[in-house]
């Protein structure tokens, strides 16, 4: 009993350590990603033009226009701040589609173990050892374009590394006194997963949430410049991809293509760093939870 309060207390005091200090890449992740998200909300206020007017093409920087206009006269600099929009809500959902399909899987893949643990990894590897990328560049060429449809072939092919890894927690805290307590007063497999498992696992699905958002952006603008996103919506990646559909790449005109990729490195970033963070402090308590 004893051990076990050292236990509870090294845990405890760790937690109110990382909670109370974060470390130094969760806040400049939080910092640049804060500026992201104040951009996509007040985008109507901070854009000085509305981006599908059309207008005087080609000029270049100006006060009027400080990232000069698009090959149709659009004003770049207004586009830039609209696409933070769609750069985000599309990272966030098909995030959210694979870390919940991989949560799913991991949790009664770690929780079941037998014959379902089997069939559910088996299925996990089968779709790890399938080329991601060159995957997602066929389903989207045979479906609509659509951010919807990117959302889901991002979310239905991203999600076997947070099944990996929260299999890998639920092995662990299945054996521990309060699932057995909560098993031996009679409670179902599904209630203790949900009531006693999952919420032992938040932290790491929050870091998995994190870094899949960043793959999610990256592989949304890889499918944009491909000519593969949706041209009726504004993100980074269909910026980059009339760049160099449209003559910016060719002609030099670096104020057209190269705000949007440094967007897309900061933004993507900023997600890596909390992230990482996150998986930092968690090893941490984990450590201390062996002690």
């Amino acid at each position: 009993m004893s051990e076990f309060n050292d236990r509870f207390r090294a845990n405890f005091e760790l937690a109110r350590r990382s909670a109370r200090k974060p470390s130094w890449p969760v806040l400049i992740g939080l910092t640049l990603l804060s500026l992201f998200f104040l951009l996509a909300v007040f985008a109507p206020f901070i854009a000085p033009f509305d981006p599908w007017e059309p207008g005087r093409p080609f000029l270049l920087p100006s006060a009027e226009h400080p990232l000069g206009t698009n090959d149709i006269g659009q004003d770049i600099l207004s586009e830039l701040v609209y696409g933070t929009r769609i750069s985000l809500f599309v990272g966030l959902f098909a995030a959210f589609v694979s870390v919940a399909i991989g949560t799913l899987v991991g949790l009664f893949s770690g929780y079941l173990r037998g014959a379902a643990d089997e069939a559910l990894m088996g299925l996990t590897d089968i779709v790890l050892i399938i080329p991601a990328l060159p995957l997602m560049i066929i389903l989207a060429a045979h479906t609509s374009p659509s951010i919807w449809n990117i959302i889901i072939v991002i979310g239905a092919l991203w999600w076997t590394s947070t099944a990996r890894v929260v299999r890998s927690r639920v092995l662990q805290l299945r054996e521990m006194p309060f699932v057995e307590a909560a098993r031996g007063l009679g409670a179902g497999d599904v209630y203790i997963v949900f009531r006693h498992i999952l919420p032992n696992t938040l932290q790491v699905i929050m870091a998995k949430f994190i870094l899949a958002v960043a793959g999610a952006m990256l592989t949304e603008a890889s499918l944009s410049f491909l000519g593969l996103g949706d041209p009726m919506q504004k993100s980074w990646g269909m910026m980059l991809n009339y760049a160099f559909s449209r003559g910016g790449f060719l002609n030099g005109y670096w104020w057209w293509y190269l705000p949007p990729g440094i967007c897309i490195s900061l933004a993507v970033l900023s997600f890596v760093l909390i992230g990482f963070g996150l998986e930092k402090e968690d090893q941490d308590i984990v450590s201390a939870g062996s002690l």
